[in-house]
């Protein structure tokens, strides 16, 4: 989607600081940080958002989700946790159109978020 800022990312067109890519999946430093280790992965393929998911992007999702325990284990967060969110449409707080998953960790998280 020409639009999107996170296809612009995939198509190099806005540099990001890249953790991890493959044929199918892209993860990078959020931009905002809220914890010391943030990152996003993101499916290359424009996905609005987990709410729009199609059935065949099932497998897709279940590399991203795979993909988002991996980059935390690889960044420390193997022993005491880390925390992973979707956010989906504006009244669960999506900002960018394209499905993507929060890797938090490095700290002790709260709920409700602060």
């Amino acid at each position: 989607m020409s639009d999107c800022i996170f296809c612009k990312i995939v198509n190099g067109d806005i540099p990001a600081k890249k953790v991890y890519e493959d044929d199918e999946l892209l993860a990078f430093h959020d931009i905002n940080p809220a914890a010391p280790v943030h990152c996003l992965v993101i499916p290359k393929k424009h996905i609005p958002s987990l709410l729009k998911l199609e059935p065949e992007d099932v497998p897709l999702v279940g590399r991203l989700l795979n993909r988002a325990r991996e980059l935390a284990k690889d960044r420390g967060c193997g022993e005491k946790g880390a925390r992973f969110v979707i956010n989906a449409g504006s009244d669960g707080g999506q900002t960018v159109d394209h499905l993507h998953v929060h890797v938090l960790g490095g700290r002790a998280l709260v709920w409700p978020p602060g």
